[in-house]
């Protein structure tokens, strides 16, 4: 008899040397538990965002000023990253914003490397026949809130959501649709609704819900098309602690009822310290359609499967159809970590499993 489990989702990065490293780690310690596996975000990207920095830096029409200030109040005393001390990208004052325009993103080259890799490994065998490629990207809201001033970030907001959204058609162009999975990574969305950061457009909950609408109806139907909602991982900890799970679903329903295709998944994080129903008790006003599946990130190393089962029991008090995850990447965690994170989500998940 087959095992039972549940459904695993890695929302991002991974700290190994390589996607065939991450490929085959997830493979060997997680199994069919994965449906989707990603590259793991490797090299320059590892650290998200951050990789998206010489688009500006090496743009004729940007240059970079320092910042006076800081421009967010770290509610959890969080340090100041690196970037923020180094200043803002800024439009040069004689550029024209209206002929500005981006070459490659990156995101679609290393897509299509990775899923050459991600191919050879099921023609071996090693990856399992059922996994897609988890092609995971910040929306552009993320990348021009870190790296742009806040009166510049409209101006530029079309143009880069144009190129991001040519990197998508590369991607659908290119590689087979049954085999790829695309999930838009939003965090200062869900950051900044929250109160963690100031807004740079009227009515941001409008705006914030359009943009993810139009990314999520821009990917081809037979792609699976997933959201990850994010706090933040920055030293472990979060831009701002969420009080429950309201925020996420509310963003949750609305975006699933404006959408005009189907949204596969949605990925919302519980914090390490949330054992109790509270939390979780704005789920029973979740309304996704059909099909479109949840999952928890309430998978922690630091507590490892006693946590998870605390987390778990209490979420199961308020919905019983959900996957599970970490809150965030893995990225900022040691690579010698890797192997027990990944077996603590094989135990998780069968553990969930064994208990419905």
């Amino acid at each position: 008899m087959v095992k039972k489990h549940y459904d695993v989702l890695f929302v991002g990065s991974v700290p190994l040397g390589s996607a065939e490293d991450v490929f085959r780690a997830v493979a060997t310690l997680v199994g069919e538990r994965a449906s989707r596996i990603t590259d793991g975000e490797t090299g320059p990207r590892l650290n998200w965002i951050e990789w998206q920095a010489p688009v500006f830096e090496s743009h004729p029409m940007f240059q970079r000023q320092p910042t006076a200030g800081l421009e967010v109040d770290w509610r959890n005393s969080v340090a100041e990253p690196a970037w923020r001390l180094k200043g803002w990208h800024y439009l040069k004052p004689d550029a024209d914003p209206a002929k500005l325009t981006f070459g490659p993103l990156g995101y679609a080259k290393v897509a299509k490397e990775s899923f050459e890799v991600f191919a050879r490994l099921k023609r071996e065998g090693v990856v399992h026949s059922g996994c897609r490629l988890q092609i995971s990207i910040p929306t552009p809201y993320n990348v021009l809130d870190q790296r742009l001033p806040p009166e510049q970030r409209l101006v530029v907001e079309k143009p880069y959501e144009r190129r991001m959204l040519q990197e998508i058609d590369e991607i659908a162009s290119s590689l087979p649709h049954s085999e790829i999975a695309i999930q838009w990574d939003a965090a200062h969305e869900i950051e900044n609704l929250d109160g963690a950061r100031p807004h740079w457009f009227d009515d941001p909950e409008r705006g914030i819900l359009e943009r993810l609408a139009r990314l999520g109806d821009h990917i081809p139907a037979d792609i699976e098309l997933g959201y990850h909602f994010c706090y933040g991982d920055f030293q472990h900890k979060h831009i701002i602690e969420p009080k429950d799970m309201g925020l996420m679903v509310k963003v949750a329903n609305a975006l699933s009822a404006a959408t005009q295709r189907d949204i596969d998944w949605i990925h919302m994080p519980v914090p390490r310290s949330r054992t109790d129903r509270e939390y979780f008790a704005p789920l029973a006003a979740l309304r996704l359609k059909k099909g479109e599946r949840l999952y928890l990130g309430l998978i922690h190393f630091t507590d490892g499967l006693d946590g998870a089962r605390a987390r778990l029991a209490a979420a199961r008090t308020v919905v019983t159809e959900f996957g599970v995850a970490t809150e965030c990447g893995l990225g900022r965690r040691p690579p010698e970590t890797i192997p027990k994170l990944l077996r603590i989500h094989a135990a998780v998940s069968d553990m969930a499993a064994e208990a419905t």
